[in-house]
């Protein structure tokens, strides 16, 4: 039966209230343990969204730019264009409701609580690294590395860079200029970003930043504002404070180029707070497995795997799952949405890779870059380039590397290196070579 415009708006306020009572019965139940309590803040924050999009469906509907719910209004009242029929509206209406009853006689009413209270048991899919153990650790090993490796940083441990990372004041000012400390800024914010909506998706991150960039803007008009004799050198690189000093503006670009630097570092100063708990956890854990020996280590991961598959092992005998999906991190189901969302019902092979299966969208783009590929390229003598993208056809790929190699006139004939000259005691040369050595009179 066709869904009319208000029978639309009543089903989009009946689900809100039934979003909005199945958050409150979500957070009246207390999380034991770390695990819980991520899967309950990302259950509210889904149902939240949902929220959301149904509030700005609904603001479209009222707001009835077209007049569509106008003039479904008017029709229940029976008014048309000739005039008011009330009962000929309400016949009208009888008729179609009989008609969709007629064509479809095995229609059920289905118990929409049953869907929604499916809710509360669902378990989202969080992506952690194992270094991050579900949310309890930082995992900054690749920014450690861009740290170690740039003219900014220096060659410290990974638990010392822990202590300096959240204190860039310490970087000598003229080295923030670089295209690199931007680079490692704009890594760092987005990597500290990504943990905390993972960790905390309860928080208003944009609300936060908003604050932030408020008190930064104040500050900065501020900083201009200020005459520039009460101003210390140091905020100043050497060529701007000649500049300025002889009464000239420093370049735009620079000043623009300071004031993005000094925003991000801002923003992860405040998120730095936020997380302070975990990011001195995180130094523990690294200076706990720095003082333990291998075997330690080893019967220290035994235990914590075994405490795990106790406190789950009820839930590991009866794992129901009539539709063999695929298993998920925690050894369970992944659930059916998100199997369909990923497409992993769809099977790509690679003739590249031995006729390999990859089951997904997202696995057949990522196995480009994995070692199976990469090996299987090689085997073929051929650089696994961006141009083999989503070529696994080994003739194709052989096709298109001969191509390439004609482009770059790799198999062009080169007489004056390949073709071959012998002397009279038997020695070879190529053309080049045996000419110059014929004008010096040495054959």
């Amino acid at each position: 039966m066709s869904s009319t415009l208000l029978e639309v708006t009543r089903a989009a306020h009946e689900e809100m209230e039934r979003l909005e009572r199945l958050i409150v019965k979500d957070l009246q139940t207390d999380p034991t343990t770390n695990k819980d309590r991520l899967f309950q803040s990302h259950r509210v924050r889904n149902m939240i969204d949902t929220i959301t999009v149904t509030t700005e469906k609904l603001i479209d509907i009222y707001e009835d730019k077209d007049s569509a719910r106008k003039d479904e209004i008017a029709a229940l009242g029976g008014q048309t264009a000739t005039g008011t029929n009330v009962f000929s509206a309400f016949y009208d209406r009888l008729k179609e409701i009989r008609e969709y009853h007629r064509k479809h006689p095995a229609a059920r009413v289905v118990d929409a609580n049953e869907d929604y209270e499916a809710l509360l048991k669902e378990e989202p899919v969080i992506e952690f690294s194992g270094e991050e153990a579900m949310g309890r650790y930082l995992d900054m090993h690749e920014l450690y590395n861009q740290y170690i490796n740039s003219k900014f940083g220096e060659p410290i441990e990974y638990s010392a860079y822990l202590d300096v990372f959240s204190e860039p004041d310490k970087i000598p000012r003229k080295l923030k200029f670089t295209r690199q400390y931007k680079e490692y800024m704009e890594n760092l914010l987005e990597y500290l970003i990504y943990f905390f909506q993972r960790t905390e998706p309860l928080q208003d991150l944009d609300r936060i930043f908003s604050k932030v960039v408020t008190d930064f803007e104040e500050q900065w008009e501020n900083f201009q504002d200020t005459p520039l004799e009460k101003l210390d050198k140091k905020h100043f690189t050497k060529s701007s404070w000649g500049l300025e000093h002889n009464g000239l503006a420093a370049p735009p670009q620079e000043v623009n180029n300071s004031k993005d630097i000094a925003l991000m570092e801002a923003k992860m100063r405040k998120l730095c707070d936020l997380l302070d708990e975990t990011i001195v956890r995180t130094k523990e854990n690294v200076e706990k497995k720095q003082a333990l020996t291998y075997e330690e280590m080893e019967a220290e991961r035994e235990e914590e795997e075994t405490q795990v598959d106790t406190e789950s092992d009820d839930e590991d005998q009866q794992i129901y799952n009539p539709l063999k999906l695929p298993m998920g991190w925690d050894g369970k189901p992944i659930p059916y949405w998100l199997y369909k969302l990923h497409g992993l019902g769809q099977e790509f092979k690679c003739e590249i890779c031995g006729n390999y299966s990859y089951w997904g969208r997202r696995a057949f783009e990522r196995h480009f870059k994995e070692w199976r590929h990469q090996h299987g390229m090689r085997c073929l003598g051929i650089p696994n380039t961006k141009n083999f993208n989503e070529i696994t056809s080994i003739e194709e790929a052989k096709e298109l590397w001969k191509r390439i190699q004609e482009r770059q006139g790799v198999n062009k004939w080169r007489p004056d290196l390949e073709e071959e000259y012998e002397d009279q005691e038997g020695n070879i040369y190529n053309k080049k070579t045996y000419t110059d050595l014929q004008r010096q009179g040495l054959i």
